[in-house]
């Protein structure tokens, strides 16, 4: 294959669509994060009580959509999920945006349950898109093509970021994400169905999306378990170390109040270059388990430097924010290898649940953050989920079949 016909490949619609998609996707999934403090003082709750109660109502959105719409991609198409899932979720997060004007209920519960929509449709663009350019792209560009998709999608936290600032109310910046995904829909009207999910429409006998598959099988339920296993360190880094860096900046006595939007914004900025690097490494090494291995552990190196190591700036917590995002980069490598780990009847069910029950999982660490945190300090439980996430990832990551140049026409 020539350099043209590989480009050709790598700029074809349905890469620059999922890219696009997951920009928006990224921008409305990391909004509530950003807008947390200010949002929650101007309509005056407690963002120390609540804050976390929201975020985890979205997560728990993120891990039932990801069901909905990762069986759905499998029995009714990869299309149907991109073009379902950006209505739910823009909807939701233009109604985010007049929160401070609803009255006709508690304001603190129809924040949690816009959360809890926006996080269901949320759920559906990453795995749906992931999968569609897998079955798009041949074998050899596989990686590229999924690493190019996240690398400019995950510069949609970066955007959110600069939206909220730039603007004069955090509404704002949920009304431009809700119009961003509406727009997206129409750019989506011109996108073809992935081939090998068209030919297996045409087989009979074929049980397409079906969960229980992943559980009724010991090799399949042990990959499937892997795969989740392989994504925790990426939430654990973000979800909590970025998340809630006002509590570790004053934990370390820093000489700035650490603001969670701005982790968040300088950790996806390390995220995005290290989405792109992932793919190359991997095309590299010849390896997705390598690849990923040794962005895991340049992370866990980036983890004990920014918990451990003495340093009293602000500044230089943003530093590691960038460093954990860089090495966390392998996050679509990671969902790459759940969709390459599985037939074609039930690809989209994984490559969509996978990525949502690792963000789902950040209601468990959450809590196990909160729960510690009094009696180990901030610092202490962060290490405890920590030792965990990476623990579990390390191994699965070893342990778990290697998928690079796997033909991927098959079913289960």
């Amino acid at each position: 294959m020539t350099g043209k016909e590989k480009w050709k490949h790598l700029l074809s619609w349905p890469v620059i669509i999922a890219a696009l998609g997951y920009f928006v996707d990224i921008y409305d999934l990391l909004l509530f994060g950003i807008v947390r403090i200010p949002s929650l003082n101007s309509l005056g709750l407690n963002p120390d009580e609540i804050g976390a109660t929201i975020q985890n109502w979205q997560m728990i959105g993120l891990l039932l959509g990801g069901i909905l719409w990762g069986v759905l991609g499998d029995k009714k198409g990869r299309l149907s999920v991109l073009f379902g899932s950006i209505i739910l979720y823009s909807l939701a997060n233009i109604a985010c945006g007049f929160l401070p004007h609803i009255h006709f209920m508690d304001t603190g519960n129809a924040y949690m349950l816009l959360r809890f929509i926006a996080g269901i449709g949320l759920a559906g663009e990453l795995g749906a898109g992931i999968t569609l350019v897998s079955e798009s792209l041949p074998k050899e560009l596989r990686a590229i093509g999924t690493s190019l998709v996240a690398g400019f999608g995950l510069l949609g936290a970066v955007v959110a970021n600069f939206t909220v600032e730039l603007s004069s109310d955090w509404t704002v910046a949920y009304w431009v994400g809700g119009v961003m995904g509406l727009c997206l829909l129409f750019l989506r009207v011109g996108v073809f169905e992935s081939g090998m999910y068209k030919n297996l429409e045409h087989q009979e006998g074929v049980k397409r999306g079906s969960l229980l598959m992943f559980f009724n099988n010991w090799d399949r339920f042990v990959r499937y378990i892997k795969c989740i296993a392989i994504g925790l360190p990426t939430w654990f880094s973000i979800g909590i170390l970025a998340l809630f860096g006002n509590q570790f900046g004053e934990a370390m006595g820093l000489d700035a109040p650490i603001k969670p939007g701005m982790a968040i914004m300088w950790a996806y900025i390390g995220i995005s270059a290290g989405d792109f690097v992932s793919g190359l490494i991997s095309h590299w090494l010849q390896s997705r388990k390598k690849a990923i291995m040794l962005m895991m552990s340049f992370t866990l190196v980036g983890v004990i430097l920014m918990l451990f190591y003495p340093y009293k700036t602000a500044s230089t917590y943003y530093f590691y924010c960038v460093w954990l995002g860089l090495g966390t980069g392998y996050w679509a490598m990671f969902v790459t290898v759940g969709a390459e780990q599985f037939g074609t009847n039930i690809r989209s069910t994984a490559a969509t649940t996978i990525p949502n029950f690792v963000r789902g999982m950040l209601v468990p660490m959450i809590l196990c953050f909160d729960g510690t945190k009094f009696s180990l300090g901030v610092i202490g439980a962060a290490v405890l989920v920590g030792a965990v996430s990476f623990a579990l990832g390390f191994y699965s990551t070893m342990t778990i079949p290697e998928t690079h140049n796997k033909d991927l026409n098959y079913v289960e």
